[in-house]
């Protein structure tokens, strides 16, 4: 059974998963598969991906039987994995050599069910910009963390059996499927910030939270992530709101959070860290 299983959705990204895949070969720790669910593209991705990988025998290449969502495919990435941790990488991303390898040191501690680092935001040809700043660690399993500054974020990991006893990924979700994997993941343990560049996140207009067209649907999607997550910590009353009467809970959240005193908490941590 490998270690690490490497997870890819993939949907219409054949023209950048080339440089994805080399980054994921050229791991200094070796002991790992890459599950790759296909969402049926219509850009021939599937049958690129499959010539580019076939000879590989840590490959495990699958389909959708119809196109279903990114929701839907990240959780059958995590169905198919076997490996005791998993991480997410998105086809037109790429992570650095030695990122399986610095990610596994962390591991060590049971209590810790999640480990991410930060990432370096890239131009549309991968190559490093700057690191993104909001890549922070998370407070230790405060009821009212909702990661709405973004502070999980990639290179993020988990464990598989942390996960197992989540209600998994949320099938239904367009979009904010990474904050909904973070936020039930944050319920089960400790998450562990390695303050090092891992990942490689590439600046794509088309991506689904660049998208200004989506913008809207993602509001959507975060919403109903925050209010299951509301939900399942059995919180009754939001800063003194009934949070079903919320219309938009990323943006109430964010407000309250943002406060002068929530500043001024965040940049000490920062500091201390």
């Amino acid at each position: 059974m490998p270690l690490f299983s490497i997870l890819v959705a993939n949907y219409n990204n054949c023209v950048y998963f080339i440089d994805c895949y080399k980054s994921l070969t050229n791991q200094t720790f070796q002991d790992y598969e890459i599950i790759i669910v296909d969402d049926c593209s219509t850009d021939g991705s599937f049958e690129k991906i499959r010539d580019l990988t076939v000879a590989n025998p840590k490959v495990k290449l699958y389909q959708n039987p119809e196109n279903k969502g990114v929701g839907y495919t990240k959780r059958k990435c995590v169905e198919y994995a076997t490996g005791e941790i998993c991480g997410f990488v998105d086809p037109d991303d790429g992570i650095s050599a030695n990122a399986l390898e610095e990610i596994v040191s962390y591991y060590k501690k049971d209590k810790i069910v999640a480990v991410y680092s930060q990432f370096f935001m890239c131009d549309e040809n991968l190559k490093p910009q700057k690191v993104f700043r909001g890549s922070r660690p998370t407070p230790e399993q405060s009821y009212l963390f909702f990661n709405i500054f973004l502070k999980a974020n990639h290179f993020f990991t988990f464990r598989k059996s942390a996960y197992d006893k989540t209600c998994g990924i949320n099938p239904i979700l367009t979009s904010a499927v990474d904050q909904d994997l973070y936020l039930k993941l944050y319920e089960t343990g400790s998450f562990n910030f390695v303050k090092k560049p891992l990942y490689f996140y590439r600046y794509n207009i088309k991506g689904v939270s660049q998208d200004k067209y989506k913008k809207q649907e993602l509001v959507d999607n975060w919403h109903i992530v925050l209010r299951d997550t509301i939900k399942r910590r059995n919180i009754s009353k939001l800063y003194h709101l009934d949070p079903d009467s919320i219309s938009n809970l990323p943006e109430f959240i964010y407000k309250k959070q943002n406060s002068i005193f929530g500043k001024l908490k965040r940049k000490i941590r920062w500091w201390i860290y």
